[in-house]
Formats: structure tokens, sequence, C-alpha cells
């Protein structure tokens, strides 16, 4: 619970501006890891210099942060909201787990430059994603997708 607390109490400036932040995440996690770019079709054959300007970029990034919202908020009782996307992420767009391992480092990063995240709270935010990205491999094995 405390690690939940300690992320919470700097989620506001993210939760204020999904959209800049959610941009910020994807054009990171592009730059740092642009194999990653090739996970997402509708952003395949964009420039890296184009997509800090693409407005699908900013939508996706906002979905992407919104759901790491919700599962903050859960606080460990996230069974219910991530089902399902570790269904849609198995079995529809194949994401290998590991990438969302890049995704929460990235996370990490943006929320200690933008939302003043400190070094205890950079390390119960691993702890809490380390839980979530735990949880999402145990569904992808009950799904039986290894990726």
């Amino acid at each position: 619970m405390a690690d939940f607390d300690l992320v919470l109490k700097h989620w506001g400036p993210v939760e204020a501006d999904y959209s800049s932040h959610g941009n910020l995440v994807l054009i990171r996690l592009f730059t740092e890891h642009p194999e990653t770019q090739k996970l997402f079709p509708k952003f395949v054959g964009i420039p890296l210099g184009d997509l800090s300007s693409n407005a699908a970029i900013s939508a996706h990034g906002a979905t992407v942060l919104k759901k790491l919202g919700e599962l903050l908020k859960a606080k460990g009782n996230h069974a219910s909201i991530l089902k399902p996307l570790a269904t849609s992420h198995a079995t529809k767009h194949k994401i290998p787990i590991n990438n969302f391992k890049l995704i929460a480092e990235v996370v990490v990063k943006v929320m200690e430059e933008k939302a003043g995240l400190d070094a205890a709270g950079q390390q119960a935010l691993r702890n809490v994603m380390a839980a979530v990205i735990a949880d999402l491999d145990a569904s992808y094995k009950e799904l039986g997708f290894t990726g």
C-alpha cells in the first residue's frame, strides 16, 4: 500500500495532462527502444521527428497513462482492470511482456522529470510496476501467450 500511496502523491501533474505526459512517454519509448514502435501498427513508418506533433501518439499515450492511473488507484486490487488488458495485449496486439518493463522504466523517468518523483517514489513505482507486470505475465501464461 505504501508504494501505491507514494506514487499517487505525485500522480496529480500526470493526471492533469495525460496527453502531454503520454506523448512524452511514447516518444521516449520509441527513441530509447526503436523496435517498440513496430508494435504500434498505426505509428509504424512515422519518422521520429514527426511523432511529437502527432495527435494519435498523444491520444494513445493518454490512454496508457489513464490505465496506469486506474491500476495505481486500485492499490493492488487490480485483477478486474488487468485481465482485459492482458487478454487484448496477448491475443490481439501480441505485445511481449518485456515491453511492459521497458515502458514502465520510461514512465519512471518521465515522472521524475515532470512530476517531481523522487528516488523513493521512483523505487515505489518500480515496485508497483513489477507487481503489475508479474500479474500480467501470469495472465499471459494462462492465455498460452509466451511473448
